[in-house]
């Protein structure tokens, strides 16, 4: 079996989960006390979303390039950058390792190509809803139209992720915000909704509504242990 390289700490509550999925995931196909192997590097989440709010990408990618670097020497066959908003810096990884770079969208992708949908909301930080390279790659490789919440939503989606999920403060109205947010997109047209940003699936399960929802922690997760098998 091959060995999964995590970047983590985006935060390091949704790592967490990351971590637990591998775990029982693989252990359920392998069975008895058997799993796969993985290696986590963590980083400090006020460093990298700094550089990014200042529009610092350069540098951002340069970083993360040298934590997958560590961790293919470590032994790592393949990495995952275990956040959605910092897959901006993505091509810096996927061209600069020798390994695989499990793009998190992709795994999202085939979840939502599995249930034949076309149009999607994203729900996620305000990089990961307003720059392209996230719903460009979603539109040009997987032919999925993306509708985001408005601007002012998008603030306090963003509050709620920092100042709550970060924590894994859950509140039962900020939930009930989400999901009002998700029906408006879908009264415009999204038949699922994509939980773009990996602490928002601690709040938002699809427990809590009708429409589809697409957990980007598990399905990332699951497509690691996927290629670790193969």
């Amino acid at each position: 079996m091959k060995k999964i390289g995590l970047i983590g700490g985006l935060s390091w509550q949704s790592t967490v989960e990351y971590y637990r999925v591998i775990n029982e995931e693989s252990n359920r196909r392998l069975g008895g006390l058997d799993t796969v192997e993985c290696i986590l590097y963590s980083v400090n989440l006020a460093t990298k979303l700094g550089r990014m709010a200042r529009g610092e990408e350069k540098q951002l990618g340069e970083e993360f390039l040298g934590i997958g670097q560590k961790l293919v020497g470590a032994g790592a066959d393949m990495v995952l950058l275990c956040t959605n908003t910092m897959h901006a810096v993505y091509n810096v990884l996927a061209d600069g390792l020798p390994v695989p770079v499990i793009h998190i969208a992709d795994a999202t992708a085939d979840a939502i190509k599995k249930q034949g949908l076309t149009k999607v909301a994203l729900l996620g930080t305000p990089f990961t809803m307003t720059q392209p390279f996230y719903k460009e790659r979603l539109k040009k490789l997987h032919g999925i139209d993306v509708i985001t919440p408005t601007e002012e939503q998008g603030e306090e989606i963003y509050r709620v992720i920092n100042e709550e999920l970060t924590f894994h403060i859950l509140k039962e109205e900020s939930r009930r915000y989400f999901l009002g947010v998700i029906d408006e997109l879908r009264a415009k047209g999204a038949q699922g909704a994509i939980l773009g940003c990996t602490e928002i699936p601690l709040l938002i399960q699809q427990e809590h509504t009708d429409l589809p929802v697409f957990d980007t922690t598990v399905l990332h997760a699951t497509a690691a242990v996927d290629a670790a098998m193969e």
